[in-house]
């Protein structure tokens, strides 16, 4: 075990698997934006965005085949986008300082799209958990690709016809393992009052953030992120079957997903340049360092054992592994240093290929797709953003 972990972490004695202890994933929802485009003709739009040469175009082309993306959705699109993308929002530099457009406009687009993914995502959670909107106590709202005051939060409040009454959180700019941060204070909610039923909702216009020019980081940003949105609900297990006084639910209440049992976090030492999100000029800037893979590699197998020992499970009693594809050079490392088999991702690479790296929202799509295929559990969800931080959910 690494001097790092041993000396940051308190491992208590292996116990077996109690009774289930965290909250009840009863609905889940997605959505995505209407247009998709296909990795080729991303590939191509950035040839003509970021590359001033034919050998740029080359080297940007060979890095999108490379990306395992098939297509990804974005609330630019004015159509589908097969071999070139059309939109009048970004338009080739005119001289060699012009980034593309400013952070305003980047965000006062963000406050025009984001409430209406996010409704049809929560939409949807909500109907498969047969609540009605009435009988939402808390709502937690899950971003980083922008900010607006009144924002997603009171939108989802008026669009869902939620009580006016609601409790809110939200959980911002922390990236991609940010739904985890969610379920932990979904959890804490249910678990302080047995009546709550808390809607969790992440969404993310990520291709708002698009960066011209050839800087390195920036190139990979732009060939992996995407838009979408996703939502929970998240009650007690006792609560899971008392509605409101005097609201009578014309939803069904089908299978729930699991129990949120537990929530870990490590955050990896001298990796804080490792991965970045910062606020510029022209929109929301990523840094995503070559060195992730490694130390991913070099810290995430002896951290998840002991975790997970901590809850009576170990690595081969994981049956589903919802790992963030934030990247198949992430998926790979995860992959090698845990000694899982190939088909163990097939589900984060097919969530990757069909819809690009969506940020928060994207495990919740796996954890979709899980449900969907009746994926035995336990399953663990492990994500992984700035810090370099890892953040992981054991689902029951």
């Amino acid at each position: 075990m690494s001097n790092a972990i041993s000396a940051k972490t308190s491992v208590p004695k292996p116990t077996s698997p109690a009774k289930h202890s965290g909250g009840l994933i009863t609905g889940s929802g997605t959505a995505v934006p209407r247009y998709q485009a296909t990795s080729k003709a991303s590939a191509t739009f950035a040839s003509k965005i970021s590359c001033g040469t034919a050998a740029e175009a080359r080297k940007v082309q060979a890095l999108y085949r490379r990306t395992g993306i098939d297509q990804r959705g974005s609330v630019l699109l004015e159509e589908n986008a097969v071999s070139d993308i059309v939109n009048d929002f970004y338009t080739p530099a005119e001289h060699m300082e012009d980034r593309g457009p400013g952070t305003k406009a980047r965000n006062d687009r963000y406050r025009s799209e984001a409430s209406a993914l996010a409704k049809r995502a929560a939409t949807v959670a909500l109907k498969t958990s047969g609540l009605m909107s009435e009988e939402i106590t808390h709502l937690i709202t899950v971003s980083c690709t922008g900010f607006n005051a009144p924002g997603i939060d009171i939108a989802l409040i008026d669009d869902l016809e939620l009580p006016y009454t609601t409790q809110r959180i939200q959980v911002g700019f922390m990236g991609c393992h940010a739904a985890i941060n969610g379920l932990r204070a979904g959890n804490g909610i249910v678990a302080s009052d047995k009546r709550a039923k808390v809607l969790m909702c992440c969404v993310e216009l990520c291709s708002l953030h698009y960066q011209y020019g050839m800087v390195a980081d920036h190139i990979v940003s732009n060939a992996l992120f995407a838009d979408g949105a996703a939502a929970i609900v998240i009650e007690s297990e006792q609560g899971k079957t008392e509605h409101s006084p005097g609201i009578h639910s014309t939803h069904s209440r089908p299978l729930p997903l699991g129990f949120v049992d537990a929530t870990g976090s490590f955050l990896v030492p001298k990796s804080r340049d490792a991965m970045t999100w910062s606020i510029g000029d022209n929109g929301y800037q990523m840094t995503l360092s070559a060195r992730v893979p490694n130390l991913i590699e070099e810290h995430l197998a002896d951290y998840l054992s002991d975790f997970l020992q901590q809850q009576g499970e170990s690595l081969g009693s994981i049956s589903g592994w919802a790992v963030h594809p934030g990247g198949s050079r992430i998926l790979s490392a995860v992959e090698k240093t845990l000694k899982l088999p190939k088909e163990a991702l097939a589900t984060s690479r097919s969530v990757l290929a069909d819809h690009g790296n969506m940020s928060s929202a994207t495990m919740l799509f796996i954890l979709e797709r899980f449900a969907a295929k009746r994926q035995p559990k336990p399953w663990l969800m492990l994500g992984f953003g700035p810090g370099l931080e890892i953040e992981v959910s054991l689902i029951r």
